[in-house]
């Protein structure tokens, strides 16, 4: 039997200033979490994910920003239990330097943008986004959003030995 399911790479833009985090309300209709809280971000097609975070950037806040100003700050595997059921890697690139007026370019996905206190973050929020939010500010790499036999649907795998990867894997 194969169980080889191929990986669904989404890319997220962390920005910061003062404290504060961007995060954009989704729409109500949207396709992927309704009402609620998220990064700015995207699904990357036919280009490097750099590439993909500096596109979404200018097409969904009308940003500019220069690849060279991404770092790659998250990364969160997590299995997509309520949209499609596949397994995504969602990296989460922080831009320490950007251009524009940020505004809402695809109000069909985003309804605003707002930046919020690291320490009062938005309800609802997409689960996986405060998992990674934490992890930046925690300084770890990595977060599992797995569900592990018996596990309730959508509960957080939390492994020790999953916050620090290595050139060998998982130490």
């Amino acid at each position: 039997m194969n169980r080889t399911r191929l990986n669904i790479v989404g890319v997220h833009l962390y920005l910061e200033r003062d404290a504060k985090v961007l995060l954009g309300l989704r729409h109500p209709d949207s396709a992927f979490a309704g009402s609620t809280h998220h990064f700015l971000a995207g699904h990357c097609e036919d280009e490097p994910a750099t590439a993909c975070i500096v596109r979404e950037a200018w097409e969904e806040g009308g940003l500019r920003i220069r690849p060279e100003d991404l770092e790659l700050v998250h990364v969160v595997h997590v299995l997509d239990e309520g949209g499609d059921g596949r397994p995504r890697m969602q990296l989460v690139f922080r831009a320490d330097a950007w251009a524009g007026d940020l505004e809402v370019r695809e109000p069909d996905k985003c309804v605003s943008w707002d930046w919020w206190p690291l320490d009062a973050l938005p309800e609802p929020l997409v689960p996986y986004t405060r998992a990674a939010i934490e992890g930046v500010r925690a300084g770890r790499p990595y977060t599992e959003q797995w569900p592990a036999a018996g596990s309730a649907p959508g509960e957080p795998v939390r492994r020790p030995s999953s916050a620090a990867v290595g050139p060998g894997g998982a130490r």
